[in-house]
């Protein structure tokens, strides 16, 4: 396995202020350098993906997306369809973060190619191991691409 890189950017995806603070605290609190960009539709999360726009035209490729479902607008299940359809985008895993624990959203998320699925904890603590158990696995277990990946 590569030596981890200086820094993960991660991209998360979430309309509720309380969970996106939930996850930057637990990342603040993990083993590994990481750089959390927060957007809260999917309409963001694409343009930062394809750096459109004045906010996000140096915006990095993430190591990581964090995707919620439940999105005002589109759903995160169609932001999922749209990113796995995209062949400069699809090579990002993505590990869809939801409230839902319905085994028809669980199914749909893994037909529309999510990497993985974690409901979330509703305790806090269960909450932080569960972002640190994500940490662990993508950025130590698993061989991510080189910058700039697939």
């Amino acid at each position: 396995m590569d030596e981890p890189q200086d820094t993960f950017h991660i991209l998360l995806v979430e309309d509720d202020l309380g969970d996106a603070g939930l996850v930057r605290i637990a990342l603040k609190r993990g083993t590994y350098p990481v750089t959390l960009h927060h957007v809260k539709n999917g309409g963001e999360a694409l343009a930062f993906l394809r750096r459109i726009g004045a906010d996000f035209r140096s915006a990095p490729r993430p190591a990581l997306i964090l995707l919620d479902l439940n999105l005002p607008g589109r759903s995160g299940h169609e932001i999922l369809e749209e990113l796995k359809g995209d062949r400069a985008l699809r090579g990002i895993p993505v590990v869809v973060l939801s409230t839902s624990e319905a085994e028809r959203d669980v199914a749909k998320a893994y037909q529309m190619g999510a990497n993985s699925f974690l409901s979330k904890p509703m305790d806090v603590e269960d909450f932080s191991r569960a972002i640190h158990a994500v940490q662990d696995y993508w950025f130590r277990v698993v061989c991510l691409p080189a910058k700039g990946g697939i």
